[in-house]
């Protein structure tokens, strides 16, 4: 049962998501115009940690406007997308019907994705800028194990929990919060990650989950660990100071820490 506060942390937070959402469908971080003439959003990590998806039935816990689930409907599985963001779900039914893709999505607090999806899933999957907005793993976990099948994957792809530590409203960044902080994180600020010079204010409410944390909710709900890898590089340029690599994808000048991870369980 959500606290009065973490209620009113959720419904600021999906304030700003809703904002965001009518932001990010214009920027050029997300080239949705490239993105409807067939571009996929997905980037190898995932691409190579979860193969080949077709036939497969997969859910996608916090889609945004839902670009990476209709990535993974055009490869040919089976998509439910789910979302705290209004905007963010009316905007990826949209793309849905205009693509012609037979996705389903779902507006709903990712905690409560079982109050509302009642189907058993392949593959469960996540990525990039999740789990912060999650005051506790353990409630995010148990759903994760409810809605994959038996011999189920569940995949995540995140920023690593020390991208976390800095305070990036500050130039340059500081280090500020704790690699693993329980206490809630709050930022006010002008603009967004896909486009900095936008006029509107985020204001969000996050916390910060350290590797073991959520290495051992997924093990406490009976999911067993494949792999869990760290990368110097990131598929996106939304960090200060980060150079394009051979990869095509984003380091630190420094390269002193990872910059995101990724995890890939089986329910047994």
């Amino acid at each position: 049962m959500k606290t009065s506060n973490e209620s009113m942390y959720f419904q600021t937070n999906r304030d700003t998501w809703n904002a965001k959402v009518n932001v990010h469908v214009e920027s050029d971080m997300y080239d949705l115009q490239d993105f409807i003439k067939g571009k996929s959003s997905l980037n190898k990590f995932e691409l190579n940690a979860l193969g080949d998806v077709n036939g497969k039935s997969l859910l996608h816990l916090q889609c945004h406007f839902g670009q990476d689930t209709l990535s993974w409907s055009r490869l040919g599985a089976k998509c439910t997308g789910v979302d705290l963001s209004d905007a963010g779900i009316e905007k990826a039914k949209e793309l849905n019907e205009q693509l012609n893709l037979d996705a389903k999505f779902v507006r709903c607090n990712v905690y409560d994705t079982s109050s509302h999806v009642n189907d058993n899933f392949d593959i469960v999957f996540t990525s990039y800028g999740v789990i912060g907005w999650l005051p506790d793993l353990k409630p995010w976990a148990q759903m994760i194990s409810e809605r994959l099948k038996p011999g189920g994957v569940f995949y995540m792809a995140e920023f690593h929990p020390i991208v976390w530590m800095f305070d990036y409203t500050q130039n340059p960044a500081q280090m500020k919060y704790g690699y693993k902080q329980d206490d809630v994180i709050y930022e006010e600020y002008t603009g967004t990650y896909a486009n900095e010079n936008s006029e509107m204010t985020s204001k969000e409410y996050s916390w910060n989950h350290g590797l073991s944390e959520v290495v051992n909710a997924l093990i406490e709900v009976g999911l067993r660990i494949e792999f869990l890898n760290e990368y110097n590089e990131s598929p996106y340029n939304v960090l200060p100071d980060l150079i394009p690599n051979n990869n095509g994808n984003f380091t630190l000048k420094s390269d002193l820490y990872p910059l995101i991870y990724d995890i890939k369980a089986t329910k047994l």
